[in-house]
Protein backbone atom coordinates (compact mmCIF):
# COMPACT_ATOMS: atom_id res chain seq x y z
CA UNK A 1 0.00 0.00 0.00
CA UNK A 2 1.14 3.15 -1.01
CA UNK A 3 2.26 5.91 2.07
CA UNK A 4 0.90 9.11 2.32
CA UNK A 5 3.10 12.09 1.72
CA UNK A 6 4.05 14.19 4.71
CA UNK A 7 2.31 17.49 3.75
CA UNK A 8 3.64 20.86 6.17
CA UNK A 9 1.33 23.37 6.25
CA UNK A 10 2.26 26.72 7.63
CA UNK A 11 -0.64 29.16 9.95
CA UNK A 12 -2.14 32.02 7.63
CA UNK A 13 -2.02 33.76 10.74
CA UNK A 14 1.73 34.23 10.51
CA UNK A 15 2.74 38.04 9.98
CA UNK A 16 6.57 36.78 8.56
CA UNK A 17 7.27 34.52 5.93
CA UNK A 18 8.31 31.25 6.46
CA UNK A 19 11.39 31.10 5.51
CA UNK A 20 11.66 34.03 7.93
CA UNK A 21 11.01 31.74 10.45
CA UNK A 22 13.11 29.09 9.93
CA UNK A 23 15.75 31.51 10.24
CA UNK A 24 14.91 32.99 13.01
CA UNK A 25 14.56 29.59 15.29
CA UNK A 26 17.68 28.37 13.48
CA UNK A 27 19.37 31.46 14.97
CA UNK A 28 17.62 31.62 18.48
CA UNK A 29 18.57 27.73 19.14
CA UNK A 30 21.65 27.00 21.46
CA UNK A 31 24.39 26.05 19.29
CA UNK A 32 24.32 22.28 21.30
CA UNK A 33 21.16 21.74 19.05
CA UNK A 34 22.30 22.26 15.90
CA UNK A 35 23.28 19.02 14.61
CA UNK A 36 25.63 17.75 17.75
CA UNK A 37 23.76 15.81 21.08
CA UNK A 38 24.56 17.20 24.11
CA UNK A 39 27.18 16.61 26.55
CA UNK A 40 24.70 14.80 29.17
CA UNK A 41 24.88 11.34 27.70
CA UNK A 42 26.34 10.32 31.64
CA UNK A 43 22.67 11.17 32.28
CA UNK A 44 20.84 9.07 29.51
CA UNK A 45 19.41 12.99 28.06
CA UNK A 46 20.56 13.50 24.56
CA UNK A 47 19.32 16.45 22.24
CA UNK A 48 19.32 16.91 18.64
CA UNK A 49 18.12 19.22 15.86
CA UNK A 50 17.23 16.74 12.89
CA UNK A 51 16.09 17.74 9.44
CA UNK A 52 12.86 16.36 7.16
CA UNK A 53 11.66 16.90 3.78
CA UNK A 54 8.04 17.16 2.96
CA UNK A 55 5.40 19.19 0.45
CA UNK A 56 4.18 22.05 0.98
CA UNK A 57 1.65 24.06 -1.42
CA UNK A 58 3.49 27.17 -3.33
CA UNK A 59 2.09 30.37 -3.58
CA UNK A 60 0.18 29.21 -6.71
CA UNK A 61 -1.28 26.06 -4.29
CA UNK A 62 1.21 23.97 -6.29
CA UNK A 63 2.85 21.37 -4.38
CA UNK A 64 6.42 22.42 -3.74
CA UNK A 65 9.63 20.11 -1.63
CA UNK A 66 10.43 21.64 1.59
CA UNK A 67 13.00 21.22 4.54
CA UNK A 68 12.51 22.13 7.69
CA UNK A 69 13.85 20.62 11.09
CA UNK A 70 12.28 18.93 14.41
CA UNK A 71 13.63 19.06 17.97
CA UNK A 72 14.33 15.99 19.42
CA UNK A 73 14.90 14.74 23.06
CA UNK A 74 16.19 11.26 24.12
CA UNK A 75 15.99 10.70 27.76
CA UNK A 76 16.89 6.82 29.20
CA UNK A 77 15.10 6.65 32.52
CA UNK A 78 15.78 4.24 35.54
CA UNK A 79 12.46 2.65 35.75
CA UNK A 80 11.05 0.08 33.29
CA UNK A 81 7.67 1.63 32.43
CA UNK A 82 7.59 1.22 28.34
CA UNK A 83 8.29 3.74 25.94
CA UNK A 84 6.75 7.30 26.53
CA UNK A 85 6.33 9.93 23.66
CA UNK A 86 5.91 13.39 24.13
CA UNK A 87 4.44 15.59 20.97
CA UNK A 88 4.61 19.38 21.96
CA UNK A 89 1.72 21.60 20.54
CA UNK A 90 3.92 24.41 19.71
CA UNK A 91 5.25 26.57 18.56
CA UNK A 92 4.16 24.17 15.76
CA UNK A 93 2.39 21.03 15.75
CA UNK A 94 2.09 17.18 14.50
CA UNK A 95 -1.24 15.43 12.61
CA UNK A 96 -2.48 12.62 14.27
CA UNK A 97 -1.20 10.39 11.59
CA UNK A 98 2.67 12.38 11.87
CA UNK A 99 2.04 11.05 15.50
CA UNK A 100 0.88 7.52 15.30
CA UNK A 101 3.35 7.08 11.96
CA UNK A 102 6.16 8.55 14.61
CA UNK A 103 5.67 6.20 17.40
CA UNK A 104 5.12 3.30 14.95
CA UNK A 105 8.69 3.71 13.31
CA UNK A 106 10.24 4.08 16.82
CA UNK A 107 9.06 0.60 17.89
CA UNK A 108 9.80 -0.83 14.65
CA UNK A 109 13.46 0.37 14.35
CA UNK A 110 13.97 -0.66 17.94
CA UNK A 111 13.07 -3.85 16.92
CA UNK A 112 15.14 -4.34 14.35
CA UNK A 113 17.91 -2.92 16.15
CA UNK A 114 17.71 -5.79 19.17
CA UNK A 115 16.56 -2.68 21.56
CA UNK A 116 14.51 -2.45 24.36
CA UNK A 117 12.05 0.97 24.77
CA UNK A 118 10.92 0.12 28.02
CA UNK A 119 13.28 2.76 29.47
CA UNK A 120 12.58 5.36 27.03
CA UNK A 121 11.14 8.74 26.78
CA UNK A 122 11.34 10.55 23.45
CA UNK A 123 10.22 14.03 23.12
CA UNK A 124 9.56 15.85 19.49
CA UNK A 125 9.02 19.79 18.53
CA UNK A 126 8.38 21.70 15.68
CA UNK A 127 10.25 24.80 16.02
CA UNK A 128 8.71 26.86 13.16
CA UNK A 129 5.86 28.82 14.72
CA UNK A 130 2.22 27.61 13.10
CA UNK A 131 3.66 24.91 11.21
CA UNK A 132 1.90 21.61 10.82
CA UNK A 133 3.74 18.67 9.95
CA UNK A 134 1.16 16.04 8.47
CA UNK A 135 1.22 12.60 6.76
CA UNK A 136 3.69 9.69 7.38
CA UNK A 137 6.89 10.13 5.81
CA UNK A 138 9.22 11.85 8.71
CA UNK A 139 8.70 8.40 10.45
CA UNK A 140 11.76 6.42 9.36
CA UNK A 141 14.00 10.00 9.92
CA UNK A 142 12.75 10.49 13.47
CA UNK A 143 12.55 6.22 14.01
CA UNK A 144 16.61 6.41 12.93
CA UNK A 145 17.18 9.09 14.74
CA UNK A 146 15.96 7.87 18.05
CA UNK A 147 17.99 4.58 17.54
CA UNK A 148 20.90 6.74 17.48
CA UNK A 149 20.66 8.70 20.27
CA UNK A 150 20.12 5.54 22.32
CA UNK A 151 23.36 3.87 20.88
CA UNK A 152 25.25 7.50 21.23
CA UNK A 153 25.76 7.78 17.66
CA UNK A 154 25.16 10.78 14.99
CA UNK A 155 23.47 11.24 11.74
CA UNK A 156 24.81 14.26 10.24
CA UNK A 157 22.77 17.28 9.53
CA UNK A 158 23.34 17.16 6.20
CA UNK A 159 22.01 13.68 5.44
CA UNK A 160 18.02 12.79 5.80
CA UNK A 161 15.68 9.86 4.69
CA UNK A 162 11.79 10.13 3.29
CA UNK A 163 9.78 6.89 3.86
CA UNK A 164 8.33 4.81 6.39
CA UNK A 165 8.60 2.05 8.32
CA UNK A 166 7.50 -1.61 8.03
CA UNK A 167 6.82 -4.38 10.93
CA UNK A 168 8.99 -6.61 9.32
CA UNK A 169 11.82 -3.61 9.48
CA UNK A 170 11.35 -2.68 5.85
CA UNK A 171 11.67 0.91 4.43
CA UNK A 172 8.17 1.09 2.77
CA UNK A 173 7.73 3.74 -0.45
CA UNK A 174 6.37 7.12 0.03
CA UNK A 175 5.68 9.86 -2.51
CA UNK A 176 6.52 12.86 -3.79
CA UNK A 177 10.04 11.50 -3.89
CA UNK A 178 11.64 14.29 -6.61
CA UNK A 179 10.24 17.50 -4.88
CA UNK A 180 11.85 15.98 -1.72
CA UNK A 181 15.41 16.37 -3.35
CA UNK A 182 14.89 19.09 -4.77
CA UNK A 183 13.79 20.92 -1.56
CA UNK A 184 17.18 19.18 0.10
CA UNK A 185 19.23 20.23 -2.63
CA UNK A 186 18.52 23.66 -1.66
CA UNK A 187 18.88 23.30 1.88
CA UNK A 188 22.32 22.02 1.41
CA UNK A 189 21.53 18.55 2.37
CA UNK A 190 24.26 16.49 0.21
CA UNK A 191 22.77 12.60 1.11
CA UNK A 192 19.28 11.66 0.87
CA UNK A 193 17.76 8.19 1.46
CA UNK A 194 14.93 7.21 -0.43
CA UNK A 195 12.87 3.87 -0.10
CA UNK A 196 13.94 1.46 -3.02
CA UNK A 197 10.68 0.93 -3.99
CA UNK A 198 9.54 3.85 -6.42
CA UNK A 199 5.93 5.26 -6.00
CA UNK A 200 4.43 4.69 -9.66
CA UNK A 201 2.90 8.35 -9.11
CA UNK A 202 6.22 10.00 -9.76
CA UNK A 203 7.78 10.98 -12.33
CA UNK A 204 11.64 10.80 -13.60
CA UNK A 205 13.89 12.67 -12.03
CA UNK A 206 17.75 12.96 -12.07
CA UNK A 207 19.95 13.47 -8.65
CA UNK A 208 21.47 17.45 -8.43
CA UNK A 209 24.84 17.76 -9.07
CA UNK A 210 27.15 16.66 -6.02
CA UNK A 211 24.38 14.92 -4.02
CA UNK A 212 24.16 11.27 -2.91
CA UNK A 213 20.73 9.85 -3.53
CA UNK A 214 21.01 6.32 -1.81
CA UNK A 215 17.81 3.68 -2.65
CA UNK A 216 17.56 1.88 0.87
CA UNK A 217 15.34 -1.69 1.20
CA UNK A 218 15.79 -2.09 5.28
CA UNK A 219 16.29 -0.45 8.82
CA UNK A 220 19.92 -1.91 8.61
CA UNK A 221 20.63 -0.58 5.46
CA UNK A 222 19.72 3.05 6.10
CA UNK A 223 21.21 3.02 9.51
CA UNK A 224 24.56 1.93 8.45
CA UNK A 225 23.79 4.73 5.12
CA UNK A 226 22.94 7.48 7.99
CA UNK A 227 25.58 7.05 10.27
CA UNK A 228 28.12 5.42 8.73
CA UNK A 229 27.97 2.72 12.13
CA UNK A 230 26.22 -0.69 11.38
CA UNK A 231 22.80 -1.10 13.35
CA UNK A 232 23.99 -4.07 15.25
CA UNK A 233 27.56 -4.47 16.85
Amino acid sequence: MKSNAMVMTASTNSRLPLWCLLVSVWIALPLSLTGMPTEAKAHGHREQIIPIVGVTLGQGQEPTGMVTNLLLTFEERTDRDGLAIHFRSAPGRFSPLAQTAVQQAIYRTAKAAGLSTDTWTVVLSVPDPGLTVHGDSLSAMVGLSVIALAKGELIPPDRVITGTVTPEGYIARVGSVPLKVDAANQAHIRRVLVPEEHDVGDPDWETPFLMQVSPVGSVSQAYWALTDHPLHP
